[in-house]
């Protein structure tokens, strides 16, 4: 066995436990199994569900066997924790299609298959959906008492506020803690791992477990994967960073890893990445000494985008950010193209402008408005600045035509080092 705490504690990654003082030697004295839970509200994890399911990854790496609950029945109603008001009810149909997405991303980054140790992906509403109304306050709720739910933080912080707590909501909590009892029941799950905000469901799933089966559960919480300034990771002004290669491509991934700022790449690297600690402490002398080498966040970028989308990801990712850098347009398709060039202006163009004799790349210039007028595009192409998918085009008679395209229907033009602009042809 791998000493885990240890590890998890170096890494920064350990916000509260119960047991302080027995959980680690109960860890390294035996393989556990330990559970952590995922909201299906999306077709696919964003990067703030990505720390805990590193979480389980790290715990199986060191010996340990985890569950992956997927909660489709939890995820009817939406947990209360760190919300200000209700959120929308998903139907049956949306979470079905919910839970098929992000069990592919979790089978990329836990092992299904590899004995003792095989990582269990479960949903919760293969049990919930066994249970009557009736039958689960006779079975369930009546082991739950009231003033416990109301000393919970999540509980109070809504009880408070403006918008209220409704009944399904505060009902969030006993289902969560039942997931602890049935798996403990049924798996021998004896840990819960979860972010900071959901310490309270946590203690209630132990106190619920120990009140049903008189059993002793634990739990250990992380902290919230969050900006030095207290913001959310994973948003943008365009929206969340998913895991999802069709929600966010590997380039459009691997750039929001890249451009994180110096305060926040040391964390990074220590709470999602498997990166040994040697290596991390010299990418933090690095970033001391020699910050404009941004060595911690090409790491950062290099390692997580491999994680999520491997080889081809990477090499994807890669190849769009030396586009840049002056390399050669090839290879892409729409979507990445349009990903990568989503800030530059764009032109939509009539498929037949590509017919013989093609369509003027002076009259591009202009059209796209790289250049204000023809002279000026003849110009540009005589003092060698203007380039089609970054190759340098010094034929004033030059036309593009379709196998000028660099994906299935764009072209990219630039004028000098960095004006671009993106031709559409439908």
């Amino acid at each position: 066995m791998n000493d885990i705490f240890s590890d998890l504690t170096w890494r920064g990654l350990i916000h509260q436990t119960t047991a302080d003082d027995q959980l680690p030697a109960w860890l390294n004295s035996a393989s556990r199994t330990v559970y952590a839970g995922f909201d299906p509200t999306s077709n696919s994890l964003h990067v703030g569900s990505l720390l805990p399911l590193m979480m389980l990854r790290r715990f199986q790496k060191s010996g340990h066997r985890p569950i992956a609950i997927a909660g489709g029945a939890t995820g009817m109603i939406g947990d209360p924790s760190g919300k200000s008001a209700e959120r929308n009810l998903l139907s049956a149909g949306q979470l079905s299609e919910n839970l098929q997405g992000i069990e592919s991303q979790m089978r990329r980054l836990l092992d299904f298959e590899c004995g003792d140790t095989s990582a269990i992906l479960v949903n919760n509403n293969d049990w919930m959906g066994q249970f009557s109304y009736v039958e689960f306050l006779r079975d369930v709720g009546k082991n739950f008492p009231v003033n416990v739910m109301l000393a919970k933080d999540s509980i109070k912080s809504r009880l408070t506020s403006e918008a209220g707590l409704s009944y399904t909501e505060f009902s969030y909590m006993l289902l969560q803690a039942y997931d602890f009892a049935h798996l403990n029941r049924e798996y021998g799950c004896e840990l819960q791992i979860g972010g900071s905000d959901q310490w309270g469901n946590v203690t209630a799933g132990i106190d619920l477990a120990r009140r049903m089966h008189g059993v002793q559960l634990y739990g250990l919480t992380c902290p919230l994967l969050t900006k030095a300034d207290g913001a959310k990771m994973g948003k943008t002004e365009s929206g969340a960073i998913w895991l999802s290669a069709e929600r966010t491509s590997p380039y459009t991934f691997y750039q929001y890893w890249l451009n994180i700022a110096d305060e926040d790449a040391g964390k990074c690297l220590r709470f999602l990445t498997e990166l040994d600690p040697q290596e991390i402490e010299a990418l933090d002398q690095s970033r001391q000494e020699s910050p404009h080498l941004r060595e911690s966040q090409k790491r950062l970028a290099e390692s997580i985008t491999l994680m999520i989308h491997g080889e081809p990801g990477l090499a994807k990712a890669r190849q769009a950010t030396e586009i840049f850098f002056g390399a050669e347009i090839q290879d892409l398709s729409d979507g990445e193209l349009g990903q990568i060039f989503s800030d530059v202006p764009s032109l939509t163009v009539g498929f037949d402008q590509l017919q013989e004799p093609g369509y003027s790349l002076i009259d591009a210039l202009a059209d796209s408005g790289l250049c204000k007028s023809k002279g000026e595009g003849r110009r540009t192409i005589k003092e060698g600045g203007a380039y089609v998918n970054n190759r340098r085009i010094s034929d004033l008679e030059a036309t593009l035509q379709r196998s000028d395209l660099a994906s299935e229907t764009m072209i990219v033009l630039r004028r000098g080092k960095k004006k671009y602009a993106l031709l559409r042809f439908q």
